[in-house]
């Protein structure tokens, strides 16, 4: 379940993302392990399970200055059958606090706590990566929050970007491990767009950094696959990550329950298409208020579940997505993260009752990316 063999021979990494539990202290981590990660691999009978982990700065911070921490890690993840070659380094900390929204961009790449808290993450990851995988990978926030922000915050961010690279070739030659730096462009943010986002990497070493793809926030910006794949290649940029995921979609908003996908923790970005391109407002009640035209398709960017419904989700985006880039001759992206964060702010009967409906949420949208994979010729490698 964990790893895939493509059809050129590459290793295929699939994860995920462990920022679906709330923790913000080592003892918690380890915590939602074995609460969640193990029973999940049980539940999938499976020898070995991909986590794609998220750890508050401080718990990056107090790992990489206490080795007898690290081993505790180490040693939990290969007892329960886990392992690790990804990070989401995007959210700083505090990721379930009762409100979220922006606080989630800060701090941005104009901030050295940004640059210090990736180096704490490319530092453990090199030290946590199995001893037969050579490459990881870290993703990360596209820049920063758009309002306010100048070209000047934009070469301050590029500088920042540039001394982690180098930092993370110098981890490279000590440790022997590769851990690259991948962009994830969000709408809302300084980076919206893989067009964007090309922009703004420019000039930056791609062995080191790279994009991260997510499915739901490409959907929410009606970003092209095909385009998108044709556009990164064309500029030298690789896809050093996806995250697999899936947005709300409301094909007639009018006749659409959205009201119930309105809470208070996370921001949903809600966007439509118009005469003169993509618009949208900054949350989901601002176009219920009135923000965006009812007569057109609005997709708002609230992670649902990537085996929902399709006529309610962009899942069929994240099936074009998965097809460009792992459908053809060669694997253009060797590691894929889901990423339902959203599960405990579902409205309804959508959200886990307990543990063991979260775990069988989770088993389902699993075997929901295995069998797509299956389906693009990917056999599950021993």
């Amino acid at each position: 379940m964990t790893r895939w063999r493509h059809r050129d021979g590459s290793v295929v990494h699939i994860a995920y993302c462990t920022n679906v539990h709330p923790a913000e202290d080592l003892e918690g981590v380890l915590a939602q392990l074995e609460r969640f990660a193990d029973p999940l691999r049980q539940s999938l009978q499976s020898d070995r399970l991909g986590v794609g982990l998220w750890l508050a700065a401080p718990v990056a911070r107090l790992l990489r200055r206490e080795p007898d921490a690290v081993a505790r890690l180490r040693d939990t993840l290969d007892r329960l059958g886990l392992e690790v070659v990804t990070f989401n380094g995007f959210p700083y900390r505090a990721f379930h606090a009762p409100v979220v929204k922006r606080a989630v961009y800060r701090p941005d790449w104009t901030r050295p706590e940004r640059s210090e808290y990736t180096l704490d993450l490319a530092w453990l990851l090199a030290r946590l990566l199995p001893d037969d995988v050579m490459e990881g990978s870290i993703s990360t926030l596209p820049f920063g929050w758009r309002v306010g922000w100048t070209e000047q915050h934009a070469a301050a961010a590029r500088a920042a970007l540039a001394t982690v690279a180098l930092e993370l070739e110098r981890l490279g030659q000590v440790s022997g491990r590769r851990v690259r730096l991948a962009i994830e462009p969000e709408p809302g943010c300084a980076i919206e767009t893989a067009e964007q986002a090309i922009a703004a990497l420019h000039g930056l070493d791609p062995a080191w950094v790279g994009v991260c793809l997510d499915a739901c926030h490409m959907a929410v910006q009606f970003e092209e696959p095909e385009v998108v794949k044709r556009s990164l290649q064309v500029a030298g940029v690789p896809v050093v990550k996806v995250q697999a995921s899936a947005a709300l979609r409301a094909a007639l908003p009018g006749s659409t329950d959205l009201e119930s996908f309105v809470e208070p923790r996370f921001l949903h970005q809600t966007r439509a298409r118009a005469m003169t391109g993509v618009v949208g407002v900054d949350d989901l009640d601002e176009a219920l208020a009135g923000g965006l035209p009812r007569e057109r398709e609005w997709r708002v960017h609230f992670h649902v579940p990537v085996h929902m419904d399709g006529g309610r989700t962009t899942q069929q985006d994240l099936r074009d997505l998965l097809a460009c880039l792992l459908g053809g001759p060669q694997a253009l992206t060797g590691h894929v993260e889901l990423e339902t964060y959203t599960w405990s702010v579902m409205p309804g009967v959508l959200r886990p009752a307990d543990d063991a409906a979260l775990v069988d949420g989770l088993t389902r949208e699993l075997r929901w990316l295995a069998h797509e994979l299956e389906h693009l010729g990917l056999r599950e490698a021993a």
